[in-house]
């Protein structure tokens, strides 16, 4: 699927809770705990997101050209937010990942209604996602 396609889904289903964001906060709590388990092995220092408020650990590697990206938190509505950044980005090919605007988060009203903190980690995951990718296009 397309990381466009993986957005506009997530789009509808935000849009299903209309304006009650206690309902959103609640999907995206939901939505961390499917979020499959990162190994204990890549929850090191280096792996840790910088920027973000709570400890989250993000893993990527390149399997068959495309990224596949692993990660945990140790806060549940940070966890929601990187398994959301993950539904989106997980398996889809560096170059795809690097071009894509992302804009689903503005859409969703997502950054308004987390605290400036929870915010700013919210681009930071985005940046080392996209910065992993890159790192990844030339192999």
């Amino acid at each position: 699927m397309k990381i466009e396609d993986v957005e506009k889904e997530i789009l509808e289903e935000f849009e299903f809770f209309g304006d009650d964001w206690e309902a959103k906060y609640e999907h995206l709590i939901d939505l961390g705990k499917s979020l499959p388990l990162i190994e204990a092995q890549f929850k090191t220092e280096e792996n840790i997101i910088q920027g973000c408020q709570s400890r989250v650990w993000l893993n990527s590697e390149l399997k068959d050209g495309k990224m596949i990206f692993t990660a945990d938190s140790d806060a549940i509505i940070t966890k929601g937010m990187v398994a959301l950044m993950i539904r989106v980005l997980s398996g889809q090919k560096p170059e795809d990942i690097v071009n894509a605007k992302m804009d689903f988060v503005d859409k969703i009203g997502l950054k308004e209604h987390l605290s400036p903190t929870r915010a700013n980690g919210l681009v930071s995951m985005i940046n080392r996602m996209k910065k992993e990718a890159i790192l990844n296009i030339e192999k």
